[in-house]
Formats: structure tokens, sequence, C-alpha cells
């Protein structure tokens, strides 16, 4: 179902995480033992992985989410994602540790916790708290290659890039235009330089990126008609030129375009 996105997104996160801690108020239970691999985990805390999920440890959760799926029994994996969600959840969000959450989310993908194989309600209240958590991303004004971390994060736990997409073309507000101005520009510019590749989503297509960005071609335009000295806006429609001519843009290739603070610098808007 659709969010209001005229809500503050902090609203709409805490309302997530209200929903999340309902729907996941009574944990799946384990038929047996937690089993996994020894060699990095040890007996004693699997047994603590199998206890309520309330008392595990800040730093054996983190280690169980960062853990690849091979080194946990297949059929347990799921379950264990399911009873530790509602605490995982707090950590990627705003008042969390600030650490890039998209390899950890990548978890939750259909090679392994297989999140769209949860019950309905359970991945419907998830992916309210994903959708909550974009939006965020992209209104708080943080630099873009961080709003693409988390996409594509999200996009491999739900095996599905185009949802999230949509999501943020109908974010509303000057906060989601300079956001979408920012990701526009980032990621036109990737693939002029055909560097836009996603780190841990094997299965991602950057051409469904390409096919998008030409959409958002009016929104960006009338930012910059509003903001005629933000550079972001005016670069955007010139790299989304670029794009659609099949040409390599007007810009040199930096080296270390983060180092550099981004090919476009200054939001003056």
């Amino acid at each position: 179902m659709s969010e209001p996105l005229a809500l503050d997104p902090y609203t709409m996160w805490r309302d997530a995480l209200a929903e999340v801690d309902e729907t996941f108020a009574s944990p799946p239970g384990l038929d047996r033992p937690v089993g996994g691999c020894t060699y990095c985990t040890p007996e004693s805390e699997l047994r603590v992985l199998g206890g309520h999920p309330a008392d595990v440890p800040d730093d054996l959760l983190v280690h169980f989410i960062r853990e690849v799926a091979s080194h946990w029994d297949e059929d347990q994996y799921p379950v264990l994602w399911r009873r530790f969600i509602p605490r995982v959840l707090r950590r990627w969000g705003p008042d969390g540790d600030g650490t890039d959450p998209s390899d950890e989310m990548g978890r939750l993908g259909r090679r392994g916790a297989r999140l769209a194989d949860w019950p309905v309600a359970e991945q419907a209240a998830v992916e309210r708290a994903l959708r909550a958590l974009l939006h965020i991303a992209v209104t708080d004004g943080r630099p873009y290659w961080e709003i693409t971390g988390l996409i594509e994060g999200i996009a491999h736990a739900t095996g599905d890039l185009e949802p999230w997409l949509d999501h943020i073309a109908r974010l509303t507000g000057p906060e989601a235009d300079a956001g979408v101005v920012r990701l526009a520009f980032g990621w036109a510019t990737e693939l002029l330089w055909e560097e836009l590749k996603f780190t841990w989503w094997y299965d991602g297509d950057p051409q469904l990126v390409a096919a998008w960005l030409p959409t958002l071609r009016a929104r960006i335009a009338a930012f910059a008609v509003r903001h005629p000295r933000c550079k972001n806006s005016s670069d955007a429609l010139l790299a989304l030129d670029a794009l659609e001519a099949g040409t390599w843009g007007p810009w040199l290739y930096p080296y270390d375009m983060r180092a550099l603070g981004g090919p476009a610098l200054i939001y003056q808007g």
C-alpha cells in the first residue's frame, strides 16, 4: 500500500517501526538449537542466538547479520532473520550506527533469508520500513552514492529495483526535489563513464536506471529554473543530454570522484 508521502519521513519511519513491532511481537520459534559454522560462531554463541531475540548482545547480532548465509542452517536462516528484524531495522535507521547497510540488506535476498517468501504481513511491514528509510535518504541531504548504495541494498533484499525507483519518483517537496537532482546527476555520470555497477546485487540491471533517468527531465528542469545557481541541476540536464545522444559527456573522468566531493559540489537551492 502506498504511503501518504506528504508526511514527514521521520514520522513515517516511526509509524513503520510500530507496525514492525506489532507484526513481529510473537517471534517465530525454532524447532531445534541454532546450527551454524562453529569455526566462525562458537556453540556458546549459537545457543545465545537461539534464545529470546531481545537477549542477544548487539555484537553477536551484528555478527549474525554480516555472516554469509551459507554459514547457517538453510532452513533456520530465514527464521532467525524474522526473529531479529525489528532490531536490525533500527540499526539501519537514522538512530543506528551510521554504517552502510547495503551488504547486510542483501542477506534478505533470494540467496539468503528470502524476504519475498515471508508471510505477507511480515513482508509488507518490512517493506514499509524500507520505503521510509529510502524517503529519509533522498531528503536528508546525504551524498548521492549513499543513496544509491541504500537503493541497491533494498533492491537486493526485495529482488526488484523498479518499485523503489517509482517510490523515489513519487516523493514530493523541495528536499525530495533536491535529492532527486543529486541522485540523477550521480547515476547519469556513472552511466556516462560506464561505472554504474551494483556492488553486492549481482542480478541488478543498470539499464533499468538508464531507462528511468530520462523520465526525471521535466522535474530536474523545473528545479533548475527555480534554482538557477544550482550546479547539480544544470549538470544533471547536461548529463541526460549526453546519455540520450550517446556521447561521453562534457566532463573529464576524475581519478577519484568521491575524494573530489563529486563532480558537482554545490547545491544552492
